[in-house]
């Protein structure tokens, strides 16, 4: 006789386990649950996008990454919070970051040509437009940051000497020469306007709403008009004690010279570049070794924070993200060096002269690529190729 077993279990019976109830976690709104994922470090979400399928999706979303975002450099996002990147995951805008942060770039040589230039550069959307000798190039980007295309796709020219500096804005360039003379382009079009504005040559112009604003080695700053029959009038003219080598126009457009900022300069400690954060804020950099960050609202006599470069090294370049990262152009060994404001020293270095010392004369970054004119070459450093 056999012996009686127990009863099977019915697991047994049909040779697998029965399924698990589901988890609270998933029974929440999708609302809690962010708000859960929002308190979050930037290596939790991470681990926490490990688990599964849907926790990937949820801790991808650009919302839970905003706040982290924000707190990082070049992520795209000003100090006021706007988006200056809308299209590009912010997930993905924090790595990159982070690279940016340590100095892991990939670093090409992307153009060359023979004779030293004192070359200016604006990035706009997917084109980089680069002065040569007397005429403005305006290059393709390729897709995905992987380089530019070597052939101009136009040129823009008018000069009868070198640009010295040039701008961009509402689809339009200005740009002022050695000849003394502006000159406007319409950039989708052929519409152009030639003016002589100094009796010596233009070092630095701007342009917004309207209008135009100049400085020269003349010793002079002016305002002009680009209004419907006063085209190319002067407006203003502001009589200066040494040659104008920057100059902005500040986005509140008065039109008008406020006021000076900063005393007890020593001379020769000429402005190079001046770079508007919002229309009280302000970077300068010049001759004197130091970058320095003005807020309108305190004080126009001093400067809320300053760097020095450790090389005692004039600064010919200067931008910044609008938020904590700074980046300037040396005039010793084509030194391009990051800066944190939250920091009092220089986060990184980047030696692209080689092997004659060249200034950087023009900087401009996104958030993936920065990019550096020197005296014969453009030098790309790509923050994403790792």
């Amino acid at each position: 006789m056999g012996r009686k077993g127990s009863p099977r279990s019915p697991q047994a019976e049909g040779g697998s386990r029965a399924a698990s109830p589901p988890s609270p976690l998933w029974a929440l709104p999708e609302e809690l649950l962010l708000l859960i994922c929002s308190y979050l470090d930037a290596q939790a979400l991470g681990r926490l996008g490990q688990v599964c399928r849907r926790l990937r999706f949820l801790s991808s979303r650009d919302l839970l990454w905003r706040r982290i975002a924000r707190g990082c450099l070049n992520s795209g996002f000003t100090q006021l919070g706007t988006d200056l990147a809308a299209g590009i995951p912010v997930k993905e805008r924090v790595k990159v970051s982070q690279n940016w942060r340590y100095g892991r770039c990939r670093r090409e040589t992307v153009l060359k040509w023979k004779c030293n230039l004192m070359p200016w550069m604006e990035l706009e959307g997917e084109y980089l437009y680069l002065s040569q000798a007397e005429n403005i190039h305006a290059y393709h980007l390729c897709a995905e940051g992987t380089g530019l295309q070597r052939h101009p796709q136009a040129i823009f020219s008018g000069h009868q000497e070198d640009v010295c500096r040039f701008v961009l804005a509402n689809s339009h360039i200005v740009s002022g020469g050695g000849d003394g003379s502006i000159v406007l382009h319409k950039i989708h079009g052929s519409y152009s306007v030639k003016f002589s504005a100094h009796e010596q040559e233009v070092n630095c112009v701007d342009f917004q709403g309207g209008l135009i604003v100049s400085g020269s080695r003349d010793r002079t700053a002016k305002v002009w008009s680009l209004s419907a029959g006063r085209v190319g009038q002067c407006l203003h003219t502001v009589q200066t004690e040494d040659r104008v080598w920057s100059i902005a126009i500040s986005p509140l457009l008065s039109g008008q010279l406020l006021t000076c900022l900063g005393t007890d300069f020593h001379r020769g400690a000429g402005v190079l570049d001046v770079f508007y954060e919002t229309p009280s804020l302000l970077l300068s950099c010049g001759y004197d070794t130091y970058i320095r960050y003005w807020d309108l609202r305190t004080s126009t006599r001093k400067c809320v924070q300053e760097w020095e470069e450790p090389h005692d090294s004039a600064l010919y370049c200067i931008r910044s993200d609008k938020n904590h990262m700074i980046a300037s152009g040396s005039s010793y060994y084509g030194v391009v060096r990051l800066w944190d404001k939250r920091q009092t020293r220089c986060l990184q270095s980047f030696h692209l002269s080689s092997p004659t010392s060249s200034p950087v004369y023009c900087l401009r970054f996104s958030t993936t690529h920065l990019y550096a004119a020197l005296a014969s070459a453009l030098h790309v450093l790509d923050f994403t190729a790792l």
